[in-house]
């Protein structure tokens, strides 16, 4: 009966919620950097693993309707499971970009309708379609 109340008291334990790290967690290295023309870079490592950097600059400079910010970096970190998470990216005038292996894809278009999709893309377009054009 004690080695039940022991086993029992000891599983509670183990399946009670983790309490998260409050410890501080230290910077290792923090560089930034801003200019005069709108191009910059930051970069910082902390002491739990976790990295990041970017870099930036103004495409079109001194053209205000085409004045563009762009902004590309990445960051890795290590997810609760233990997996590494490395994420690369572009922000511009196509939106932001990332690409990364945990990111999810879509599956591949099925090639009958694949076939369909070329097939109608050579089409003449209906009446409707060139009123609305």
């Amino acid at each position: 009966m004690k080695y039940l109340i022991i086993c029992t008291v000891f599983a509670a334990g183990l399946a009670a919620p983790q309490q998260p790290n409050t410890e501080p967690v230290p910077i290792l290295r923090q560089e930034q950097e801003v200019n005069h023309d709108g191009s910059y870079k930051w970069s910082y490592e902390t002491g739990n693993g976790i990295a990041a950097e970017e870099q930036g600059f103004l495409k079109n400079a001194g053209q205000p309707d085409d004045e563009i910010q762009v902004a590309q970096g990445q960051f890795h970190y290590t997810d609760p499971d233990g997996q590494l998470i490395q994420l690369s990216y572009i922000a511009d005038e196509n939106g932001f970009q990332p690409q990364g292996d945990h990111i999810p894809t879509p599956p591949p278009i099925p090639a009958a309708i694949q076939r369909a999709l070329e097939l109608l893309a050579t089409l003449p377009a209906s009446n409707d379609e060139q009123q609305n054009r």
